[in-house]
């Protein structure tokens, strides 16, 4: 009996996220996200903090294997010193609403500068919608590799 009932949960919650689709999003909301993913990397390369205006005030990071990254401070110190890399981020899915938020599901490919890949994943991002337009407020994200 259980599992003919986790069966139809699971079934039910399928056919709800098959419901839910891109055209929910406006298409200048989806633009937004798209704009604020082309350049990325290119500000996090800076290594000056301008990464941070991709991110709420009280944003937090989730990367793999490690504990919560929180607060404008933690996410300067997160990008400090990292690599320099180009990443090309390709969107599976919006959902959500323009007013608040939008939940973003994409995939992801690093390359290092001279454009060899160096790692490919998936991203979760939540995006919300501040005075200063679309913002990153919860970023996940982790490779499609074992640790090395």
């Amino acid at each position: 009996m259980k599992k003919v009932v986790m069966v139809s949960v699971f079934i039910a919650f399928a056919g709800f996220c098959k419901a839910q689709n891109t055209d929910m999003v406006s298409k200048s909301a989806r633009k937004a996200i798209e704009s604020s993913n082309a350049i990325y990397a290119d500000l996090a390369n800076k290594d000056d903090g301008s990464i941070l205006t991709r991110y709420t005030e009280d944003a937090c990071l989730f990367p793999p294997s490690a504990s919560p990254v929180c607060g404008r401070e933690q996410i300067a110190s997160f990008f400090k010193g990292g690599p320099k890399v180009h990443v090309t981020f390709t969107i599976q899915h919006l959902y959500g609403n323009d007013k608040t938020f939008i939940t973003e599901e994409s995939f992801y490919e690093m390359r290092d500068l001279d454009g060899k890949k160096i790692d490919d994943g998936k991203v979760m991002v939540i995006w919300k919608n501040t005075k200063n337009g679309w913002k990153m407020h919860r970023d996940m994200f982790s490779s499609n590799h074992p640790a090395k």
